[in-house]
Protein backbone atom coordinates (compact mmCIF):
# COMPACT_ATOMS: atom_id res chain seq x y z
CA UNK A 1 0.00 0.00 0.00
CA UNK A 2 1.17 3.54 -0.71
CA UNK A 3 0.66 5.75 2.33
CA UNK A 4 1.35 9.47 2.74
CA UNK A 5 2.30 10.77 6.19
CA UNK A 6 2.47 14.30 7.59
CA UNK A 7 4.44 14.96 10.77
CA UNK A 8 6.83 12.17 9.77
CA UNK A 9 9.77 13.66 11.68
CA UNK A 10 7.94 13.71 15.02
CA UNK A 11 8.03 11.04 17.73
CA UNK A 12 4.93 9.23 16.51
CA UNK A 13 5.40 9.96 12.80
CA UNK A 14 8.95 8.64 12.65
CA UNK A 15 8.00 5.42 14.44
CA UNK A 16 4.94 5.00 12.22
CA UNK A 17 6.94 5.43 9.01
CA UNK A 18 9.47 2.84 10.18
CA UNK A 19 6.66 0.39 11.00
CA UNK A 20 4.91 0.90 7.67
CA UNK A 21 8.12 0.49 5.70
CA UNK A 22 8.99 -2.57 7.76
CA UNK A 23 5.77 -4.28 6.77
CA UNK A 24 6.31 -3.51 3.09
CA UNK A 25 4.28 -0.34 2.52
CA UNK A 26 5.57 2.54 0.41
CA UNK A 27 5.70 5.68 2.55
CA UNK A 28 5.53 9.15 1.02
CA UNK A 29 6.43 11.88 3.49
CA UNK A 30 4.88 15.35 3.19
CA UNK A 31 7.63 17.93 3.73
CA UNK A 32 7.73 21.74 3.76
CA UNK A 33 11.09 21.99 2.03
CA UNK A 34 12.00 21.11 -1.53
CA UNK A 35 11.54 17.32 -1.90
CA UNK A 36 14.80 15.41 -2.02
CA UNK A 37 13.38 12.17 -3.44
CA UNK A 38 10.34 10.94 -5.37
CA UNK A 39 8.96 9.64 -2.09
CA UNK A 40 8.58 13.15 -0.67
CA UNK A 41 5.65 15.47 -1.37
CA UNK A 42 5.96 19.23 -1.01
CA UNK A 43 3.25 21.02 0.93
CA UNK A 44 2.91 24.38 2.68
CA UNK A 45 -0.04 24.56 5.10
CA UNK A 46 0.58 28.24 5.86
CA UNK A 47 0.19 29.19 2.21
CA UNK A 48 -2.42 26.55 1.44
CA UNK A 49 -0.22 24.77 -1.09
CA UNK A 50 -0.64 21.08 -1.84
CA UNK A 51 -1.07 19.78 -5.37
CA UNK A 52 -3.85 17.14 -5.38
CA UNK A 53 -1.99 15.50 -8.26
CA UNK A 54 0.89 14.74 -5.90
CA UNK A 55 -1.41 12.25 -4.14
CA UNK A 56 -1.73 10.12 -7.26
CA UNK A 57 -1.21 6.50 -6.32
CA UNK A 58 -1.62 7.22 -2.60
CA UNK A 59 -4.24 4.97 -0.99
CA UNK A 60 -4.17 6.32 2.57
CA UNK A 61 -3.04 9.46 4.37
CA UNK A 62 -2.04 9.65 8.03
CA UNK A 63 -2.08 13.28 9.13
CA UNK A 64 -0.12 13.96 12.34
CA UNK A 65 1.33 17.45 11.78
CA UNK A 66 0.68 20.27 14.26
CA UNK A 67 2.52 22.67 16.55
CA UNK A 68 3.64 21.27 19.90
CA UNK A 69 1.14 21.63 22.73
CA UNK A 70 3.17 21.00 25.86
CA UNK A 71 6.56 22.54 25.15
CA UNK A 72 5.81 26.28 25.57
CA UNK A 73 3.69 28.63 27.66
CA UNK A 74 0.24 29.22 26.23
CA UNK A 75 0.37 32.84 25.22
CA UNK A 76 -2.42 34.07 22.98
CA UNK A 77 -0.14 33.84 19.93
CA UNK A 78 0.93 30.31 20.89
CA UNK A 79 -2.67 29.20 21.33
CA UNK A 80 -3.52 30.66 17.92
CA UNK A 81 -0.61 28.70 16.43
CA UNK A 82 -1.69 25.45 18.11
CA UNK A 83 -5.20 25.82 16.72
CA UNK A 84 -4.28 27.20 13.31
CA UNK A 85 -1.54 24.67 12.59
CA UNK A 86 -4.10 21.90 13.03
CA UNK A 87 -7.12 23.35 11.29
CA UNK A 88 -5.28 24.82 8.29
CA UNK A 89 -3.19 21.73 7.68
CA UNK A 90 -6.14 19.38 8.11
CA UNK A 91 -8.39 21.44 5.85
CA UNK A 92 -5.64 21.50 3.19
CA UNK A 93 -5.11 17.73 3.36
CA UNK A 94 -8.85 17.09 3.37
CA UNK A 95 -9.51 19.34 0.37
CA UNK A 96 -6.61 17.91 -1.65
CA UNK A 97 -7.77 14.36 -0.94
CA UNK A 98 -11.32 15.24 -1.94
CA UNK A 99 -10.10 16.67 -5.25
CA UNK A 100 -7.76 13.74 -5.87
CA UNK A 101 -10.63 11.33 -5.29
CA UNK A 102 -12.54 12.68 -8.29
CA UNK A 103 -13.08 11.40 -10.91
CA UNK A 104 -10.39 8.74 -11.31
CA UNK A 105 -10.01 7.52 -7.76
CA UNK A 106 -7.35 8.43 -5.21
CA UNK A 107 -6.87 8.13 -1.45
CA UNK A 108 -9.65 6.16 0.21
CA UNK A 109 -8.82 6.70 3.89
CA UNK A 110 -7.67 9.61 6.03
CA UNK A 111 -6.45 8.86 9.56
CA UNK A 112 -6.30 12.32 11.09
CA UNK A 113 -4.74 13.17 14.41
CA UNK A 114 -6.82 14.33 17.36
CA UNK A 115 -6.53 13.93 21.13
CA UNK A 116 -8.44 12.89 24.23
CA UNK A 117 -8.31 16.58 25.14
CA UNK A 118 -11.65 16.53 23.26
CA UNK A 119 -13.28 15.30 26.49
CA UNK A 120 -11.91 18.04 28.74
CA UNK A 121 -11.48 17.65 32.50
CA UNK A 122 -14.04 14.99 33.51
CA UNK A 123 -12.84 13.68 36.86
CA UNK A 124 -13.64 9.98 37.34
CA UNK A 125 -16.33 9.80 34.62
CA UNK A 126 -15.79 6.82 32.31
CA UNK A 127 -15.50 8.09 28.74
CA UNK A 128 -15.64 6.41 25.36
CA UNK A 129 -16.07 7.51 21.75
CA UNK A 130 -19.77 8.25 22.31
CA UNK A 131 -19.09 10.71 25.15
CA UNK A 132 -19.88 14.37 24.55
CA UNK A 133 -17.25 17.03 24.08
CA UNK A 134 -15.86 18.68 27.19
CA UNK A 135 -14.88 22.27 27.85
CA UNK A 136 -11.63 24.18 27.64
CA UNK A 137 -9.09 25.24 25.05
CA UNK A 138 -7.95 21.73 24.12
CA UNK A 139 -11.53 20.53 23.67
CA UNK A 140 -12.15 23.47 21.34
CA UNK A 141 -8.97 22.69 19.39
CA UNK A 142 -9.87 19.01 18.99
CA UNK A 143 -13.41 19.80 17.86
CA UNK A 144 -12.17 22.27 15.22
CA UNK A 145 -9.40 19.86 14.20
CA UNK A 146 -11.88 17.07 13.56
CA UNK A 147 -14.35 19.35 11.77
CA UNK A 148 -11.58 20.35 9.33
CA UNK A 149 -11.79 16.89 7.72
CA UNK A 150 -15.29 17.63 6.41
CA UNK A 151 -14.29 17.95 2.73
CA UNK A 152 -12.79 14.47 2.73
CA UNK A 153 -15.88 13.00 4.38
CA UNK A 154 -18.17 14.66 1.83
CA UNK A 155 -16.06 13.16 -0.96
CA UNK A 156 -16.76 9.67 0.40
CA UNK A 157 -13.32 9.15 1.94
CA UNK A 158 -13.24 7.05 5.09
CA UNK A 159 -12.12 9.43 7.85
CA UNK A 160 -10.85 8.36 11.27
CA UNK A 161 -10.17 10.79 14.12
CA UNK A 162 -7.35 9.26 16.16
CA UNK A 163 -7.95 10.67 19.65
CA UNK A 164 -4.57 9.97 21.19
CA UNK A 165 -3.85 9.88 24.91
CA UNK A 166 -0.50 10.46 26.63
CA UNK A 167 2.08 8.64 24.48
CA UNK A 168 4.69 7.02 26.71
CA UNK A 169 8.16 6.55 25.26
CA UNK A 170 11.71 6.96 26.52
CA UNK A 171 12.46 8.63 23.16
CA UNK A 172 10.41 11.74 23.88
CA UNK A 173 7.34 13.29 25.46
CA UNK A 174 6.31 12.94 29.11
CA UNK A 175 8.42 9.92 30.05
CA UNK A 176 11.65 11.28 28.56
CA UNK A 177 11.11 14.58 30.39
CA UNK A 178 10.55 12.81 33.73
CA UNK A 179 13.36 10.26 33.57
CA UNK A 180 16.26 12.44 34.77
CA UNK A 181 14.54 13.38 38.04
CA UNK A 182 13.14 9.91 38.65
CA UNK A 183 16.55 8.31 38.09
CA UNK A 184 17.89 10.55 40.84
CA UNK A 185 15.09 9.48 43.17
CA UNK A 186 13.56 12.95 43.05
CA UNK A 187 10.36 12.05 41.19
CA UNK A 188 6.81 11.84 42.42
CA UNK A 189 3.22 12.89 41.77
CA UNK A 190 2.26 16.30 40.43
CA UNK A 191 -0.23 18.26 42.49
CA UNK A 192 -2.80 16.00 44.17
CA UNK A 193 -1.78 13.00 42.06
CA UNK A 194 -5.40 11.83 41.87
CA UNK A 195 -5.93 13.06 38.29
CA UNK A 196 -6.44 10.18 35.85
CA UNK A 197 -4.00 9.78 33.00
CA UNK A 198 -5.09 7.81 29.93
CA UNK A 199 -1.81 6.67 28.43
CA UNK A 200 -0.66 4.53 25.51
CA UNK A 201 2.76 3.13 24.67
CA UNK A 202 4.45 4.33 21.49
CA UNK A 203 4.37 0.71 20.30
CA UNK A 204 0.58 0.56 20.61
CA UNK A 205 0.09 4.08 19.26
CA UNK A 206 1.82 3.03 16.06
CA UNK A 207 0.13 -0.37 16.04
CA UNK A 208 -3.29 1.24 16.44
CA UNK A 209 -2.65 3.72 13.62
CA UNK A 210 -1.74 0.83 11.32
CA UNK A 211 -4.89 -1.00 12.46
CA UNK A 212 -6.98 2.07 11.62
CA UNK A 213 -5.53 2.14 8.12
CA UNK A 214 -6.28 -1.53 7.55
CA UNK A 215 -9.74 -1.87 9.13
CA UNK A 216 -13.06 -0.41 8.02
CA UNK A 217 -13.68 1.89 10.96
CA UNK A 218 -14.47 5.59 10.83
CA UNK A 219 -15.18 8.48 13.15
CA UNK A 220 -13.53 9.00 16.54
CA UNK A 221 -11.29 6.27 17.95
CA UNK A 222 -9.62 6.56 21.35
CA UNK A 223 -5.95 5.59 21.20
CA UNK A 224 -5.33 4.75 24.85
CA UNK A 225 -4.38 1.63 26.78
CA UNK A 226 -7.20 -0.32 28.46
CA UNK A 227 -5.81 0.40 31.95
CA UNK A 228 -5.59 4.13 32.75
CA UNK A 229 -3.63 5.24 35.80
CA UNK A 230 -3.71 8.14 38.17
CA UNK A 231 -0.77 10.51 38.14
CA UNK A 232 0.33 9.08 41.49
CA UNK A 233 0.11 5.51 40.16
CA UNK A 234 2.17 6.43 37.12
CA UNK A 235 4.84 8.02 39.34
CA UNK A 236 4.92 4.99 41.64
CA UNK A 237 5.17 2.59 38.69
CA UNK A 238 8.01 4.57 37.12
CA UNK A 239 9.86 4.74 40.42
CA UNK A 240 9.43 0.99 40.93
CA UNK A 241 10.64 0.22 37.42
CA UNK A 242 13.78 2.27 38.07
CA UNK A 243 14.24 0.97 41.62
CA UNK A 244 14.02 4.52 42.98
CA UNK A 245 11.69 6.19 45.46
CA UNK A 246 8.98 8.36 43.90
CA UNK A 247 7.52 10.20 46.85
CA UNK A 248 8.54 13.83 46.27
CA UNK A 249 5.32 15.58 45.38
CA UNK A 250 5.67 18.54 43.01
CA UNK A 251 3.27 21.38 43.83
CA UNK A 252 1.28 22.52 40.81
CA UNK A 253 2.50 26.06 41.38
CA UNK A 254 6.03 25.09 40.30
CA UNK A 255 5.32 24.12 36.65
CA UNK A 256 2.77 26.93 36.53
CA UNK A 257 5.61 29.42 36.87
CA UNK A 258 7.27 27.96 33.77
CA UNK A 259 4.32 27.00 31.58
CA UNK A 260 1.49 29.14 32.94
CA UNK A 261 -1.59 28.15 34.90
CA UNK A 262 -3.80 27.42 31.89
CA UNK A 263 -1.46 24.85 30.33
CA UNK A 264 -0.84 23.15 33.68
CA UNK A 265 -4.55 23.05 34.51
CA UNK A 266 -5.57 21.53 31.16
CA UNK A 267 -2.59 19.25 30.47
CA UNK A 268 -1.16 18.25 33.83
CA UNK A 269 -4.00 18.52 36.35
CA UNK A 270 -7.02 17.59 34.25
CA UNK A 271 -8.50 14.13 34.61
CA UNK A 272 -10.02 11.88 31.95
CA UNK A 273 -10.70 8.16 32.32
CA UNK A 274 -10.86 7.18 28.65
CA UNK A 275 -11.77 3.72 27.35
CA UNK A 276 -10.50 2.45 23.94
CA UNK A 277 -13.95 1.17 23.02
CA UNK A 278 -13.55 0.95 19.23
CA UNK A 279 -10.14 -0.72 19.44
CA UNK A 280 -11.25 -3.28 22.02
CA UNK A 281 -14.53 -4.10 20.33
CA UNK A 282 -12.83 -4.25 16.93
CA UNK A 283 -10.33 -6.84 18.12
CA UNK A 284 -7.14 -4.78 18.32
CA UNK A 285 -4.65 -6.65 20.50
CA UNK A 286 -2.59 -4.38 22.73
CA UNK A 287 1.12 -5.04 23.00
CA UNK A 288 1.35 -3.02 26.22
CA UNK A 289 -1.90 -3.17 28.22
CA UNK A 290 -0.10 -3.03 31.58
CA UNK A 291 1.66 0.15 32.73
CA UNK A 292 4.18 -1.66 34.91
CA UNK A 293 5.24 -4.13 32.23
CA UNK A 294 5.29 -1.45 29.55
CA UNK A 295 7.66 0.72 31.60
CA UNK A 296 10.02 -2.21 32.13
CA UNK A 297 10.00 -2.92 28.41
CA UNK A 298 10.43 0.74 27.44
CA UNK A 299 13.33 1.17 29.85
CA UNK A 300 14.82 -2.20 28.81
CA UNK A 301 14.70 -3.56 32.36
CA UNK A 302 14.56 -7.28 33.32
Amino acid sequence: MEIAVTGSSGLIGAALCARLEGRGDTVRRLVRRQPGTDLEIRWDPERGLLDPGSLEGVEAVVHLAGAGIANRRWTRSRMDLILGSRTRGTHLISSAMAEAAEPDGGPVVLVSGSAIGYYGDRGDELLDETSVRGGGFLADVCAAWEEATRMAELAGIRVVHARTGVVVSARGGLLAAQLPLFRLGLGGPLGPGTQSMSWISLEDEVGALCWLIDNEVSGPVNLVAPEPATNAEFAASLGAALGRPARIRTPAALPSVIFGKKLVRELMLSSAVVRPGVLVEGGYRFTDPSLEEMLKTELRLP
